[in-house]
C-alpha cells in the first residue's frame, strides 16, 4: 500500500454514505456476487486486500435531458448482487454512494479526489450511476501522476456542445481544452453519424484523435481491443446502447450498440493492465423496463470485474513470452516492430518518438490489432502508426 491503511480509511470513510443494511445482499446464497464482496453498511470496509472498488453517484445537477440517473445505481446494485460472483475469487468492496457537493463543481471535486485517492492505494475505481459529465471529476484525478494518459469514452453523441448549462452535453469540450493538458489521446467510440455535426468529427480528427462509428465496431469488434487496451481512463454512456436492449434513458436511440457488445467491450477494458478507473453513466431507471437495462450495466459491471482478475501482466516485450515481427518498408519509417504475446494472442507495434520528448516513452509501443500487421505486410503505414506518431512529433 502506498499511505497508511488509517490515514486512508479516515479519508475516504468522510466522502460516502453507507448502505442499507441488508439491502441488497443476500447471506444465504454464498455464490451470489454480493455476498462475496465487502461492503459499506456499519463500518467503513477494510480495504487492505482490495483492488476494486464500486461508488455509486447520485449527482444529476449535469443534465437537463435525463433527470432521473440519480436513482441508478440503486436498480444497478439489486442486479449485480443477484448475479453469480464467476470463476474468480473477489477482492472488491461496494463503498457505497459517493455524498454530492454543495454544487454541482462541488461533485467533480470529491469524484476526482476520492478516485485518485484509490488509485494511489492500487484500487481501480468503479463509478456506477449519475450523468456522465461525471466524468470530468473523474479525469481530473489524473492531473498529479506525472504522466500524460489516453482516455476512451463510449457514446451515441459526441458531447462538445457550446451550451455550459447542460455539462451532461459539454464535459468532452472541457477534458479536450482543460489545463494543464494531460490528454496524449483520446478515443470515441459507438458515435452515430446522423446524431452528430461533422464539424466536431473533424476537429477531433484533426487533434489525431480516434473515432469509430457504430457501423465500423460492428464490421469487427475485435479490432477495438486495442483501442480499449490503449485507455487509462474510461467512461461509458449507455445512451450508446440501442434503445430495444437498454430502453432505460431518456435520451435512448433506436440504433447503437448490442448489449453483447457493450459487454465484450467490458470485457476487454477489465484485462487491459493500463486501465485504472471506469464510469458507467446516464442510466435512467424512471425510463426502464421490467428492469431490463438495470440489468444489462449489471453484466456490464460483471464482465468488466471478470475481466479484471483475469488480467496478465504486460510490457516485457524481451521475454520469451513474446514473438517479434519487424515488417520492413519502402519509406520513411523504414521498419515498424511488432508484438505478439504468445498466450493471448494481443498484438503491440512501436511508434518511435523524439529523444526530448521522453515523457512519452510510455506509449512508444502501443496496443494494436493482426489487421494493423497484416497492413503492414502490404507496405502500408497503419492509421494506428500515424496518428501516434503525429502526436509524438
Amino acid at each position: 500500500m502506498l499511505i497508511d491503511s488509517d490515514i486512508y480509511k479516515m479519508e475516504l470513510s468522510i466522502f460516502f454514505d453507507p448502505l442499507q443494511e441488508d439491502q441488497f445482499k443476500s447471506h444465504s446464497d454464498g455464490s451470489l456476487f454480493g455476498s462475496n464482496i465487502k461492503t459499506f453498511t456499519s463500518t467503513f470496509p477494510d480495504l487492505e486486500k482490495i483492488s476494486v472498488a464500486l461508488i455509486g453517484l447520485t449527482e444529476d445537477r449535469g443534465t437537463k435531458t435525463n433527470k432521473g440517473v440519480a436513482l441508478a445505481v440503486t436498480e444497478i446494485r439489486k442486479k449485480l448482487y443477484a448475479l453469480k460472483k464467476g470463476t474468480v475469487k473477489l477482492q472488491t468492496a461496494d463503498l457505497g454512494n459517493l455524498r454530492n457537493g454543495e454544487t454541482l463543481e462541488d461533485t467533480y471535486s470529491r469524484i476526482k479526489e476520492v478516485c485518485e485517492l484509490l488509485m494511489q492505494m492500487d484500487i481501480l475505481p468503479v463509478f456506477i450511476g449519475g450523468s456522465q459529465d461525471l466524468t470530468f471529476g473523474q479525469f481530473l484525478s489524473y492531473e498529479n501522476t506525472g504522466k500524460v494518459i489516453s482516455m476512451l469514452n463510449v457514446d451515441a453523441f459526441i458531447d462538445m456542445s457550446g451550451n455550459r448549462e447542460d455539462q451532461s452535453k459539454h464535459h468532452i469540450h472541457r477534458v479536450l481544452v482543460h489545463q494543464p493538458n494531460i490528454l496524449f489521446n483520446y478515443s470515441h467510440l459507438g458515435y452515430q453519424t446522423y446524431l452528430n455535426d461533422q464539424e466536431v468529427v473533424n476537429v477531433l480528427e484533426k487533434l489525431h484523435f480516434e473515432t469509430y462509428r457504430v457501423g465500423r465496431i460492428r464490421e469487427s469488434i475485435e479490432d477495438m481491443e486495442p483501442v480499449v487496451r490503449e485507455a487509462d481512463l474510461i467512461s461509458f454512456d449507455l445512451t450508446a446502447i440501442k434503445q430495444a436492449d437498454a430502453p432505460g434513458n431518456k435520451n435512448s436511440q433506436p440504433f447503437g450498440l448490442t448489449a453483447e457488445e457493450a459487454c465484450t467491450l467490458c470485457w476487454y477494458a477489465g484485462l487491459s493492465t493500463k486501465l485504472t478507473s471506469i464510469g458507467f453513466y446516464e442510466f435512467n431507471p424512471e425510463e426502464d423496463v421490467k428492469g431490463q437495462t438495470a440489468g444489462v450495466v449489471a453484466t456490464m459491471i460483471w464482465y468488466f470485474v471478470e475481466g479484471y482478475y483475469n488480467r496478465k501482466p504486460d510490457f516485457d516485450f524481451q521475454s520469451d513470452e513474446y514473438a517479434k515481427y519487424i515488417v520492413t518498408m519502402k519509406n520513411n519509417p523504414q521498419r515498424i516492430v511488432f508484438y505478439k504475446h504468445k498466450f493471448t494472442e494481443k498484438w503491440w507495434m512501436e511508434v518511435p518518438f523524439p529523444i526530448e520528448k521522453s515523457k512519452y516513452a510510455r506509449v512508444s509501443v502501443i496496443p494494436c490489432s493482426y489487421s494493423d500487421y497484416e497492413i503492414a505486410t502490404k507496405g502500408e503505414l497503419p492509421t494506428r502508426w500515424i496518428t501516434t506518431h503525429a502526436k509524438l512529433i
